[in-house]
Formats: C-alpha cells, structure tokens, sequence
C-alpha cells in the first residue's frame, strides 16, 4: 500500500479538486462519513454513551463537525467542543460549522487554556472521544488550548479516535512534535502517511483505516510514490510459483560464509533461516576449527566447507581465499559476516568477497563493521549487496549515535542505499527496506518479544534463502522481512509474549510460507 508525505497528500487534493472538479466539500463529507463508519463498526456498543468531537481550526476540524453531523443524525449524543472561533474556520470548514449550528447540535467553546482545563470532567464524561485537533500540516508543537486538551483527550479513558493523524505527530517523520494524541483508531483519508507507518509514529496512530474520499485512482498511480506499507496483498503478490519440476538445483545454492571460533551459533541459525526459506541447498564455509561445533548444531541438511584460519584467533585466514572463490563458483547468492571476525585476515577476506563476488549477497554483522571503515568499497561491487543493520550498526556505518540513527531512520536508510548503491534493511521496530533509487517499503510485522539473540542471524539466512531462488533484492529483502516478522507475531500469538528463540521462529516458517502461497 502507497504511502505518503504531506506534500503530496495536498498535491493529489489539490489536482481532485481543480482538475476534477470534485468540490472540497464532497471531499471533507466523504471523509467525515468514512471516519463515522470507523466508529460504529468498532464501537457500536459505545456510541449510546456519546461521544465527544474536539474540533482546532482547518479542514481537520471540518472534517470533525462532518462527523459529528454523522453520529447526531443517526440519533446518537454527540457534543461538539472547538478549540477556536467561528472566525477561524474558513471555506469548506465553515460551512460544515453553520450546519450543525442550524442543526443545534451541543457546541461548547474552550478558547484558552484555562477553561480546557477547567472543563477536565467533560472529557471524562464521554466513552468515544474524536480528535479533530490538527491534521497533517502540522509542523511545530502545540501550546495553550491545544496542548491542554490533547492532554485532556490522552487521560481521559475514552477510546480515542484521530481524524487522519494524531494531532502533535508530524505526518512525514512520525515524530512527536511535543505532545501527541496516543489514538486506539486513525482514520486517514486517501492514503497512508508517512508519520503513521514509521516508528514511533506508528505507536501513536493505534489501528490504522484508510478510507476512499474521491482522489482519483489514476493520479494515485500517475504521483511519484516512492514509500510504502508492506501488506499482505503486497507480499503474496511478490512470491513466485515454484515449478512442478523443480528439484534442489533449481532453487538456488546458498553460501553462508560465516561462524568462527565461538561464534558458531550465527552461522547454523543462518542456515536454517535458508532451509526453512526453501533454498535448495545451503553450504556453511567457516574456519575449520568452528566446523566441528557448526556440523553438531546444523541441521543434517546443511552442508559444510572448511576454510583455513588463523591458529591464534580462529577466524579465517587469507589463504582461505583461493578455495573459496573457487567453490563460489556456480553457487546462487552468498550470506558473509554472522559471526565471522573481525581479526585482520578475516576483514580482508571480507572486503574482498563485498567487491568482488559476482553473486547477489547479504552483508551482515561483522561485514558491516568491516564496510564501515570504507563505504565506497560497494559502488564497484561486481553484483547486488542487501545490507541488514540494526541502529546500532547503522551508527557506525554513517559516523552517527544510534539515537540520531532512530530519529531519523528513513533518511538514515535512504542514504545509506544510495552511498553504497546496494538495498538496506534497517531493523527495529517498523523495519524499513530501502532501494537505491529512492523507492523504501516499511514492514509492519513483528513484535518486541523478538528482541533476542539470533534473530538477525535467521533474517539473514532468510534474505540469503530468496536471492539463492532468484528473488531481486528489493523483493527478497521485503518478503524476508515481512514473513521474519509475521512468524514472531504467530509465535506471539501461540507461545506468549516472550521467552520465544529464534529457532522456535525458523521452524514456523513453512507455514508461513504456506500462508503466504496460498
């Protein structure tokens, strides 16, 4: 599903309206008409209670008085409560207040912040509350009135619902621009937004609906959309029939150059990440004294090279390199860096496999540590790189703190693609997958109770898994992403909310992928 900026919300409104003549006020009624029936499908047994519509000046609070016209005349209580005077509202807006004024629907007027607060009970006296406040121009932070009654709003006890965005969220970044409305149901008009998918946005706008309003599906098409929300249609629109006469060599052979001394656990989560992805098959090339411990770990499918290594670190050595490249050769796609060192041999053969191997690859963990030193070792490589940093590892690779890393992760993503002309996959909570030519998909799957050891190791086994098959990298690292995620969110589901491994999420795969083929 396309996702937005502000910008270009208010460029198709505009293009609807002067191109097509499709009047603002049939807009601002359609919307109000799709968040009324928001309402009532999710809280019909509420509505005999009343519900409380908070209106600021704009379309926004047009859209809300459209709302409130909805519930009063099915019959339902509804109190109107603006946060400014009739001289505020202008155009279509003010003409939806003149409505429910001839109407004689309850309006009461807090004009400063004093009287919000004074009318605290009011807010609790209603068990829907609407939020009509500010919609998506909003760019600096409430005060005053506005901010003691989104204030009011949040402790109120009501379910909440915003009309478009909640009011105090910025519509491009998903950031609070200071106080915020936490909202149970976002109802948006057209198409979602930026500031509702990504993270922390996403945590505010609750459920999210998007309802039709007119804007025209072609000039929906015709924009230059770059972002979007992974969904279920999107997905199973990207899996590929696996042929009837398929076998082991038609699905790919993975390289998993990963595991050394200590560290054997990344490499065999990473080959089951494959296996159960449906890799045809998986070999794990680590140092020979890692094999022993990776061949007990490993399912009995997985296949295994050993490599020369360095006899006081135990990670791979430089004259590693020779067999490796030649058994690359004819292999499908490669994973390099789950556990793999950071001794100065084994970064050498790491910048050495990220530039060089022609094959489609995932860099993860040391490898990412390794390309922080030198971002441009990527703009040559001789075939396609997926790189999958955590905030922390992006931090490194642009010279950041991960907490500049999540506040701003879009752009952090977006940059680090086009740097190193590869696909990034920045993971956390609402991970974002990033082309380099600009276009970025943000998952919505996933959960907290996969914050735990491996799970990256199995994402990547994953991502690895897909490109072997002949996945492009955008739809390998979309799909692997997304189905990653929807196994923790079963696994939530069926085991609890934490306490789960990232082997318990490996074995739930096929029927994830049954899902996701059916």
């Amino acid at each position: 599903m396309k996702a937005v900026t502000a910008g270009q919300m208010q460029a198709l409104d505009k293009k609807t309206i002067e191109e097509y003549g499709v009047p603002g006020l049939v807009l601002m009624e359609n919307a109000g008409i799709g968040v009324f029936h928001a309402i009532s499908s999710r809280f019909s047994e509420r509505l005999s209670g009343g519900t409380l519509v908070v209106c600021g000046p704009g379309n926004n609070g047009g859209d809300g008085l459209v709302v409130a016209r909805q519930l009063f005349q099915r019959g339902f209580p509804v109190e109107i409560v603006l946060l400014s005077g009739d001289e505020r509202f202008k155009g279509d807006a003010a003409t939806n207040l003149a409505i429910a004024k001839s109407l004689e629907i309850p309006i009461r007027y807090l004009l400063d912040e004093g009287k919000v607060e004074a009318e605290i009970d009011l807010f609790k006296a209603f068990p829907i509350i609407v939020d009509a406040i500010f919609g998506t121009g909003l760019s600096r932070p409430l005060e005053g009135r506005f901010k003691a009654a989104v204030d009011a709003i949040n402790k109120s006890g009501a379910r909440i619902v915003s009309v478009d965005i909640p009011s105090g969220l910025s519509a491009d970044t998903g950031t609070p621009l200071g106080i915020v409305i936490k909202a149970d149901l976002t109802v948006t008009m057209a198409l979602p937004k930026l500031g509702h998918i990504l993270s922390p946005g996403a945590f505010y706008t609750g459920e999210l609906e998007v309802v039709e309003i007119g804007i025209p599906s072609k000039e929906i098409e015709r924009a230059d959309i770059k972002g979007e929300l992974l969904d279920d249609v999107t997905i199973k629109g990207l899996m590929k029939e696996r042929p009837p006469w398929g076998h082991k060599g038609t699905f790919g052979h993975l390289v998993v150059v990963s595991g050394s001394r200590g560290k054997t656990g990344a490499a065999a989560l990473c080959a089951l990440g494959a296996l159960r992805t449906g890799a045809g098959l998986v070999t794990v090339a680590a140092p020979s004294s890692a094999q022993k411990t990776i061949s007990t770990v490993l399912p009995p499918e997985a296949m295994t090279l050993w490599l020369s290594e360095d006899p006081e670190t135990g990670q791979i050595a430089n004259r590693a390199k020779e067999g490796l490249e030649a058994f690359l050769e004819g292999k499908s796609a490669v994973v390099a860096g789950p556990g793999i060192g950071l001794s100065p041999a084994s970064r050498s053969i790491q910048k050495w496999l990220m530039k060089m191997c022609p094959h489609p690859m995932v860099v993860d963990a040391d490898c990412l540590t390794t390309l922080s030193e030198d971002l441009s070792m990527l703009k040559d490589a001789r075939g396609p790189r997926v790189l999958t940093p955590h905030p922390g590892e992006m931090a490194r690779l642009l010279g950041k703190t991960s907490k500049e890393i999540q506040e701003r992760r879009l752009e952090s993503a977006l940059f680090l693609a086009q740097t190193t002309s590869s696909h990034v996959v920045l993971k956390g909570a609402r991970s974002i997958i990033a082309a380099p030519d600009g276009r970025f998909s943000v998952n919505p799957t996933g959960n907290p109770g996969m914050g735990s050891g491996g799970m990256g190791d199995t994402l990547s086994g994953i991502i690895g898994g897909l490109l072997a098959q002949g996945y492009l990298p955008f739809d390998a690292a979309r799909i692997g992403v997304y189905a990653h995620g929807h196994a923790g969110d079963i696994l939530k589901k069926t085991m609890g909310p934490m306490g789960y491994t990232a082997s318990d999420l490996a074995r739930l795969l096929p029927t994830v992928w049954k899902w996701l083929t059916s």
